[in-house]
C-alpha cells in the first residue's frame, strides 16, 4: 500500500503544478470536441477519490459535500469558478493523498460497498479504490494533456 499512496501523492503534485500554472482562460476554457476544462478534470479526480475511498466505505467525505457533488462523475463545468474553490481544490489535492493514507493506517475503512466503475472494474475494498484511483488519475492526465495541447494549437 505504501507505494500506492507514493504514487497518489505524486500524480496529486502534478495535478497541482497544473492548477497554479496554467493561466485562468485555458484552465475554464472548454475547447471544440470536448465536453469539460482543465478546472473540471482536476477537481473530479480529487472528488472521486473521496468517494471511491471514503463513502464506498460508508464514510463522510474529508472534503465538503457541496464540491463532491459540483465535480462527481455526470456533472459539468460551471461557469464563475470564484478563486476560493481553485484554492480550495489546490489545498485538496496536497491534503487528500496524506489524509486517505492516515485514515487507512488508523484503520478506518473496515465496510466497503462493492461498486463496478465505468472501465467495468468491481472494487470490494478500500485497498481496491485506491489502486483504481490510479488508473482513474491517469486517465484524466491524458485528457488534461489532451486539452493542453487543443488549446496551444489554436492558439
Amino acid at each position: 500500500m505504501e507505494k500506492l499512496f507514493d504514487i497518489t501523492e505524486k500524480i496529486h503534485v502534478i495535478y497541482h503544478n497544473i492548477l497554479l500554472t496554467t493561466s485562468k482562460e485555458d484552465l475554464f476554457a472548454v475547447p471544440e470536441n470536448f465536453n469539460n476544462n482543465i478546472f473540471w478534470n482536476v477537481s473530479h479526480v480529487l472528488v472521486t477519490q473521496q468517494l471511491l475511498v471514503y463513502k464506498l466505505s460508508k464514510l463522510h467525505t474529508r472534503l465538503d459535500w457541496g464540491l463532491v457533488k459540483k465535480y462527481s462523475k455526470g456533472t459539468f463545468p460551471e461557469k464563475g469558478v470564484s478563486e476560493e474553490e481553485v484554492q480550495l481544490v489546490a489545498k485538496g489535492l496536497l491534503d487528500t493523498p496524506k489524509w486517505v493514507k492516515e485514515d487507512y493506517q488508523k484503520g478506518i475503512f473496515k465496510d466497503y460497498e462493492p461498486y463496478t466503475t465505468s472501465a467495468n472494474v468491481t472494487l470490494n475494498s478500500a485497498e481496491d479504490a485506491i489502486a483504481f484511483n490510479i488508473f482513474h488519475l491517469g486517465l484524466h492526465m491524458g485528457t488534461v494533456q489532451a486539452i493542453q495541447k487543443k488549446l496551444l494549437a489554436s492558439a
